[in-house]
């Protein structure tokens, strides 16, 4: 029944000629020379279809056999049609085209050099450029990973200064977190679980996991929707458990909550989520466990005792400065330090969010990034806690500027996304994604190869990652950890130029001297 779609009309009807064809050279073999025409042609097209099923390097050929080469034939007509066919890329899609040919060419291993100059022009307002040094440097392999734990982590973990960022199985496919998963494993980096807890294709390959426990508590909740512990202790004391996120919101909807309904709650989602058929599945706008600072703070200890130790923080999309400065009072109050904290930028992208939420909501990630090392910093707390960021992160500059501005790695999502052969067709919510990325459909989702994706996806990472180490040794930095504001520019609206250290401050950035929040 899987092939019983409009999809694979094409190479249905292609197959009904070839049949005709034959049948009618039976029938009529006087005509064998005109009919001979109509049968090669149908013939020819069959073959192709069937190799479309059958190949494993192209999604959108294995889901739309034979009609899916005219995406290949407009773009090499014209690459800029590409996108009036195939890409929605006419309402403002969040990734531009050389931003995807990055990814592909490095997931692909192809040459991602260019010939000419840059595309931009270097003039206009916004464009953006690093210092580099007249002395470059070479930097290590060991200066591209973060170690994350503090004093009272019993277990830290050396991440990768570039990790997959929180996507949930259900918003993506199985094939799809089997092949990040896989890529993780061979790359050595991690893989973010997203909120809708470890299923079993996160534990398929044996990769590193970071756990995101959102407000649904979705693998560590009773029946009821509250905490429950010993199903925390069951997941978090895993092998393939390193890290343990508390997500407090995220960037392209802060401050909302979700809603799986019943009708697309499937036995295994309920499973893996711990919630009952037949009933809607609410994630609530704010956590259940704990209300203000100081009852984050204690249930941050406790789940760093629960999991024996592993490194626990939480993950947020800042909003009013003076909450910021509360988190770090309730720190400083109750002596309870999380081992990191993820800012997570209002650009990052969902599956589905209120149009005005993504648009006009939350905190961008260079503000809201420069804002949370400013007041970790004021407060003395810099020192003890890792930041990681998520927003749009795709090349090695964008991990440079990011480090510049205070995090210690960096996260992605669409890139990676990317990688296993997203095409960008804003179809998440519908689960009819063409390259089966994002759907639970799974005649969709047979199109990734787990194996030749999770190669991409570790190509992708270590071609990135590299090029980050590029930048660093061309400006004459041996660590990351060297990059500051001061080593990049912007040319402001009326033409003015001005560093990042001038651009992104926050002068009244201290501890308030009272919590702004009850308790």
């Amino acid at each position: 029944m899987h092939f019983i779609q409009p999809r694979f009309l094409p190479l249905g009807l292609f197959t009904l000629g070839l049949l005709l064809s034959v049948a009618a050279l039976i029938l009529w073999p006087d005509h064998g020379t005109l009919l001979i025409w109509p049968l090669l042609a149908c013939l020819a097209m069959v073959a192709v279809g069937l190799h479309d099923l059958t190949q494993r390097s192209r999604s959108i050929l294995r889901n739309y056999p034979v009609i899916g080469h005219l995406r290949f034939l407009f773009e090499a007509i014209r690459p800029e049609m590409r996108q009036y066919f195939f890409e929605s890329d006419l309402d403002g899609a969040p990734f531009s085209r050389e931003q995807r040919a990055i990814v592909y060419q490095r997931a692909k291993n192809q040459l991602d050099k260019k010939p000419f100059g840059t595309l931009s022009d270097v003039y206009e307002n916004g464009y953006e450029w690093m210092l580099h040094s007249l002395w470059p440097t070479e930097v290590p392999e060991t200066a591209l990973r973060v170690r994350i734990g503090g004093p009272k982590c019993l277990q830290p973990y050396d991440a990768s200064i570039l990790n997959i960022s929180a996507m949930s199985f259900g918003a993506l496919s199985a094939n799809a977190i089997r092949a990040l998963n896989a890529g993780a494993k061979a790359g050595g980096f991690a893989h973010d679980t997203g909120e809708g807890s470890i299923s079993p294709y996160h534990l398929e390959h044996g990769g590193d996991l970071i756990w995101e426990i959102g407000s649904g508590y979705f693998g560590c909740r009773n029946l009821d929707g509250s905490f429950s512990e010993d199903a925390f202790i069951r997941n978090a004391t895993r092998p393939e458990v390193k890290m343990i996120e508390i997500k407090l919101n995220q960037g392209a909807k802060p401050g909302h909550g979700g809603v799986l309904p019943a009708a697309k709650i499937t036995e295994e989602i309920a499973l893996i989520r711990g919630i009952r058929m037949g009933e809607d599945c609410i994630s609530p706008a704010r956590h259940p466990a704990f209300s203000t600072p100081r009852e984050l703070m204690f249930f941050i200890d406790k789940l760093r005792q629960l999991s024996k130790g592993k490194p626990i923080g939480f993950k947020l999309c800042p909003g009013r400065p003076e909450e910021i400065n509360d988190l770090v009072l309730a720190m400083r109050d109750t002596g309870v330090v999380p081992d990191f904290i993820v800012v997570d930028g209002k650009e990052g992208g969902t599956g589905a969010a209120p149009a005005e939420f993504i648009d006009n909501l939350g905190m961008p990630l260079r503000e809201g990034l420069a804002l949370v090392h400013s007041t970790l910093a004021a407060a003395g707390l810099r020192d003890q806690i890792r930041i990681g960021a998520a927003g749009k992160i795709v090349t090695g500059y964008d991990m440079a500027r990011t480090l510049a501005l205070g995090a210690d790695w960096c996260n992605a999502a669409r890139a990676f996304m990317f990688s296993l052969g997203c095409v960008q067709a804003q179809a998440c919510h519908t689960g009819r994604c063409p390259t089966g990325v994002a759907t639970q459909d799974l005649s969709r989702q047979r199109a990734i190869d787990v194996e030749n994706k999770s190669k991409r996806v570790q190509n992708f990472h270590r071609g990135t990652v590299l090029s980050l180490a590029d930048l660093l040794a061309a400006a004459g930095y041996r660590h990351p950890s060297e990059l500051s504001r001061r080593g990049f520019y912007r040319r402001a609206a009326d033409g003015h130029v001005i560093s990042f250290a001038d651009q992104y401050q926050f002068p009244n950035v201290q501890p308030l001297p009272l919590m702004r929040t009850a308790g």
